[in-house]
């Protein structure tokens, strides 16, 4: 397709694509999907492995979640439970495709908007397109699980299959607006402000999900979640879960009133979904347009005062304003720092936490020294030109873990006082400051080794994209395999910290403190200057790697 090629204009009449029925446009769409999915397991054996793991896990728990709900046939509190399911799923559909990108290119709208489609057709096309996945199969498997336990005689049986339809595409159709309202806010310099909003609703998202599934999974308690049920009951698309109960129970007007209700919801994520692809393909993106007013370069000053000189403060201001100025870094920045409060403060919040689950935050931020030429892109060839000699390797990679500790060290530190208070364990703050510590020491190392052996690319023509196609194996090792030696190096301060538990040496933790920090230093140093030769020595493959997306 020439890209010269006008999109068509909003005000025109959404009737078939010229040249392809509907139909065949959908048809399109549907082997468009499978063909790439097909050709991405074809591009390494290390994605079609992470594939089939991940098929056989979905398949096991979507197995188990379906014979689960089977056996909840006949129980006084089947209704409330899969209606608190069908509403975390649905939550789980809002929330998901943004946090974990996808490396399904039909996602991206923006795509698309060189091509003679117009939006109606095309939303149906992504619409029935978007039902073939690993996802919707797990959906579909618990929705029909709901409505088994729910579902009595021909009238709840009736109810029930068009209730699993319905709720099904609610989800996907949620899915698709949400992605296609936020498609901009990663890719434009103007969307900034909204995507730090959007990344810590994300993050609050998930930890809500986590939250109801625990909820959800505790033994015996049940019968608290009615009074949630009967509110969720009338939020779709859960409405058309509990509807299934309703006619089961001969309301058949109340049942009739639900799946109005989420039929209704599906018309309006349908229209906003469309109307956000009109924009898409009529209106520049803000990123083209040029920025009005003054230049704000001058705000850095108070920040160059403060950074080293040399070499390092360059480095360092350079990565600072990588994290504020370039949407994606921002955003995954916002998701980590939130993420990496609120799963310990949930967790203490239930009675399950403990002031050491705290360093659960120092991992989180830790994995931004991942990568960290990726995250440079095909610029990193101008850093390349500085980096003659191991020494210069060791500067860049030393001053860019000292950006990260500008963060990431005293918002640890925060965190795990904040835990400490929530479940009041004092007395233990010092030990879990030294072993969160050593966790960032630990992930500081791994990062920088594993920047100089396994780069990729992450691509910017994307806002759902993480990793380069062909890279994705590349990038679970990395991450992965970061994580494992991370924990491994860590052991010695975590044998130290469980031997004075074990052995009543309370009044010793304190000692975790300064040998934690000390550990992680050392530690820290010596996965930089294992680094720096291996990154002067393999300029030419990381200068490759990072720039095939």
């Amino acid at each position: 397709m020439s890209a010269t090629t006008a999109p068509a204009p909003a005000s025109a009449p959404t009737g078939s694509v010229p040249g392809a029925a509907t139909g065949t446009l959908v048809a399109t769409f549907v082997r468009l999907k499978l063909s790439l999915l097909g050709n991405g397991l074809r591009q390494s054996a290390g994605r079609t492995t992470v594939f089939v793991i991940s098929l056989v896990l979905t398949l096991l728990l979507a197995a188990g979640q379906l014979l689960g709900l089977v056996l909840l046939r006949g129980n006084e509190h089947a209704a409330s439970v899969a209606v608190l399911l069908t509403g975390v799923l649905a939550l789980g559909w809002a929330v998901m495709p943004l946090f974990f990108p996808s490396g399904d290119e039909t996602l991206d709208p923006s795509r698309l908007v060189m091509l003679p489609l117009r939006p109606r057709p095309l939303v149906v096309a992504l619409l029935t397109s978007s039902l073939v996945g690993i996802g919707p199969f797990f959906s579909l498997c618990l929705l029909v699980g709901s409505a088994i336990a729910l579902g009595y005689g021909a009238g709840g049986a009736l109810v029930a299959t068009v209730a699993v339809v319905l709720t099904l595409l609610v989800c996907v159709a949620l899915a698709r607006a949400v992605a296609a309202a936020n498609i901009r806010l990663l890719t434009s310099r103007k969307g900034r402000d909204l995507a730090l909003i959007s990344g810590l609703l994300i993050a609050v998202g998930i930890q809500i999900v986590n939250f109801g599934v625990q909820r959800l999974s505790q033994s015996g308690g049940i019968a608290e979640l009615e009074p949630a049920a009967a509110i969720v009951r009338w939020i779709p698309p859960a409405a058309a879960i509990d509807a299934i109960d309703s006619a089961a129970d001969g309301s058949y007007g109340t049942a009739l009133a639900q799946l109005a209700l989420t039929a209704g919801a599906l018309v309006a994520l349908l229209w906003s979904w469309q109307r956000s692809l009109t924009r898409l393909m009529t209106e520049p993106d803000g990123s083209t347009v040029a920025a009005a007013g003054p230049d704000r370069s001058a705000r850095s000053g108070g920040l160059g005062a403060l950074l080293p000189e040399g070499r390092t403060g360059t480095v360092m201001r350079r990565s600072l304003i990588y994290m504020w100025r370039d949407p994606k870094t921002k955003g995954a920045w916002v998701s980590g720092l939130a993420i990496g409060l609120l799963v310990p403060l949930f967790n203490a919040l239930q009675g399950m936490g403990s002031v050491y689950f705290a360093c659960f935050a120092a991992g989180m931020l830790g994995l931004h020294m991942y990568n960290q030429f990726g995250q440079d892109t095909s610029a990193f060839w101008m850093v390349a030109q500085t980096l003659s000699t191991p020494r210069d390797a060791y500067e860049e990679l030393r001053a860019r873990a000292l950006a990260l500790l500008v963060i990431t060290l005293p918002y640890s530190a925060v965190v795990v006082v904040v835990i400490a208070a929530v479940v009041g364990e004092w007395a233990f703050l010092p030990s879990a400051l030294g072993l969160t510590f050593a966790v960032l020491g630990a992930m500081l190392a791994t990062g920088a080794v594993s920047s100089a052996r396994f780069p990729y690319s992450i691509p910017q023509d994307s806002a759902y994209k993480n990793v380069a196609p062909g890279q994705g194996s590349i990038a679970y090792l990395s991450l992965l395999g970061g994580m494992l030696a991370s924990t491994v190096l860590c052991l010695p301060v975590i044998a130290l910290t469980v031997w004075m538990h074990l052995t009543d040496g309370h009044g010793y933790l304190w000692t975790v403190l300064p040998l934690g920090s000390l550990y992680g230093l050392l530690v820290a140093w010596a996965g930089l200057r294992i680094a720096a030769p291996w990154t002067a020595e393999r300029l030419p493959e990381i200068l490759t790697a990072v720039s095939k997306g």
